[in-house]
């Protein structure tokens, strides 16, 4: 029982990866808040830019079968 203690501890206390997670909430924010923001005569235009982005992965996944 003391081992598990000392391990969580010992998580608790590391923060190795905290900058990587600080960073992905805050890309998350940003990305909410640019589509929040995005006119809505833009959003056509970037609909068919993933759509071409998903019909060019489309088809390079399918050459390897």
């Amino acid at each position: 029982m003391k081992k598990l203690f000392r391990a969580t501890q010992s998580l608790w206390r590391n923060k190795s990866g905290q900058d990587l997670v600080e960073y992905a909430l805050l890309g998350g924010f940003v990305a909410v808040a640019a589509g929040a923001i995005f006119p809505t005569s833009l959003m056509p235009a970037v609909f068919g830019i993933f759509d071409r982005l998903a019909t060019i992965f489309s088809l390079a996944a399918n050459q390897g079968s």
